[in-house]
């Protein structure tokens, strides 16, 4: 009966990947082969099956993006006034409204995320359109500054010209909206690539762009590898800027390679969040968003909450609990409704995170995993795992493993766990869970992360910053923070009385 069972669901994805067409590169407003023909096979993380063949762009054909964008951003798009150009992108979200269903299948199938997440994701995607648009029309405003009776002197947002965007393959399609609607909402044309594990809603992204109906140029997707065509976006002349989310050494590599062009970077990178819970915690909601934030998304999240700091008063009681949670973690099919944890997105990353799992051990953790039924062999599964008895200086600590592990850690007192929570590189998130508000905020304060959230799991709002600290990132976007990347902004001074000019050669 298992095997039985097994076959089917092969089966069903097996189907699914048939029905998918090949991927082809968008420029100009045209589906196109790479210049050189060349694909890449794009591999289900369910069955390790070939299901498509992507195009595989190089360097020419980043250029032909970039020429076409530079075109349409002294063109058509440039000039057109801002309430047309917003009616655009709130086309381009109500398009993604109208096709929920269908891009969370493709992104379940594309990434092994569960497929009850990805419809929130994609959900939330189109809201992201409609939200800068709206932040455009009520935020993206100058200030004036008069001086007596001889000057008034304003400032004006403009923008900036062709936006290179470097996506990554965790929750894809909600970060790639994440970057192209305030980049487009504000004025500028775009060059995305994608990450190359991620292709299919990418693809579904231009289609939809290319049905709102948008100018020629103004979008463009080059699918490559980042070595190739991302290299090629960074040091283009004419990407005057780019955004990026991935691993920190990447991040460090693109800002050298686009040093020579003096380009402006927004560079969301890695993380290795600290979950701090007090004695005097709401325990029960603690645990659950301790659960939620770290095996959620199959554990490939940015702002995972993967360093469980306990108060030794309440440990053996919340690592029993947590136990109990990771056994329970239903381990499945993406593409049932019911599953919590699916595949990780491809082999390479699979056999990285397993590897973290054995250097626990050899570190003198206790691992504690979670089950993988037999039928799901062929896939990238890696259980639900906790490390325990972790201490701060270990590997498994230390660095972001990006899978559904999370190591567990006790403390005594305020000041110790402050100390081990900033005891790393990254700083991207922070969570603090106590009933005592004056310390809640004392924490939150002293944490080294970008975002801090107190008594509560990882809830966006798309109106406040966004980024990191340390080796977690630079910059800022979210609500008009991203007019600061997006916008260049311009002084203007009036002269409105006759105001004193030196008289030099009289």
């Amino acid at each position: 009966m298992a095997n039985q069972q097994t076959q089917s669901v092969a089966d069903q994805h097996t189907k699914l990947a048939k029905e998918l067409q090949d991927v082809k590169l968008y420029i100009d407003g045209k589906f196109v082969d790479a210049e050189d023909n060349g694909t890449f096979e794009n591999i289900s993380p369910f069955t390790n099956e070939t299901m498509n063949n992507i195009a595989s762009g190089q360097a020419a054909d980043i250029d032909k993006a970039v020429k076409a964008a530079h075109k349409a951003f002294k063109g058509e798009w440039g000039k057109m006034k801002q309430s047309e150009r917003l009616d655009y992108v709130y086309k381009i979200g109500d398009l993604i409204e109208e096709h929920v269903e269908e891009i969370a299948l493709l992104e379940a199938l594309d990434t092994g995320l569960p497929l009850s997440q990805t419809k929130k994701q994609v959900s939330r995607s189109a809201n992201n359109f409609r939200f800068y648009a709206d932040t455009v029309k009520s935020q993206m405003y100058g200030e004036t500054y008069q001086v007596d009776d001889e000057f008034v002197n304003y400032t004006v947002r403009t923008p900036v010209g062709v936006a290179g965007l470097i996506t990554p393959w965790n929750a894809p399609f909600m970060l790639e909206t994440w970057k192209i609607a305030p980049a487009l909402a504000t004025g500028n044309t775009v060059v995305l690539k994608p990450a190359e594990w991620s292709p299919l809603t990418a693809n579904r992204m231009a289609e939809i762009i290319d049905q709102a109906g948008l100018p020629d140029g103004v979008f463009n997707i080059v699918h490559g590898f980042g070595e190739t065509a991302g290299d090629a976006l960074v040091k283009h002349k004419d990407v005057k800027l780019i955004s990026f989310t991935g691993e920190t050494t990447t991040g460090s590599t693109i800002m050298k390679n686009g040093a020579d062009t003096l380009k402006r970077f927004s560079m969301e990178l890695g993380g290795k969040s600290p979950i701090i819970v007090f004695s005097d915690a709401d325990l029960d909601r603690a645990l659950d968003a301790a659960t939620w934030g770290v095996f959620s998304f199959n554990g490939e999240r940015c702002t995972a909450n993967s360093r469980l700091y306990l108060h030794e008063d309440i440990a053996e009681d919340f690592v029993a609990k947590l136990k109990q949670r990771v056994e329970n973690i239903r381990v499945g099919d993406p593409l049932d409704e019911s599953t919590q944890v699916g595949p990780l997105i491809k082999t390479e990353h699979y056999e990285n995170v397993k590897s973290y799992i054995e250097i626990a051990k050899e570190e003198g953790c206790e691992v504690v995993s979670g089950h993988i039924p037999e039928e799901l062999s062929r896939g990238n599964y890696v259980a639900p795992t906790m490390l325990l008895n972790a201490e701060n200086d270990m590997r498994v600590v230390q660095e972001e493993i990006f899978g559904p592990v999370i190591a567990v850690m006790t403390f005594k007192d305020e000041e110790e766990v402050i100390e081990k929570a900033n005891d790393v590189e990254y700083g991207l998130a922070g969570y603090v869970w106590t009933n005592d508000i004056k310390r809640g905020h004392r924490v939150a304060h002293a944490v080294e992360s970008g975002m801090l959230w107190v008594n509560a799991q990882n809830v966006r709002d798309l109106r406040t910053p966004f980024g990191g600290s340390k080796n977690s990132g630079i910059g800022r976007e979210g609500g008009y923070y991203a007019f600061e990347f997006y916008t260049e902004q311009k002084i203007i001074h009036v002269a409105i009385g006759d105001h004193h000019i030196p008289q030099f050669g009289i």
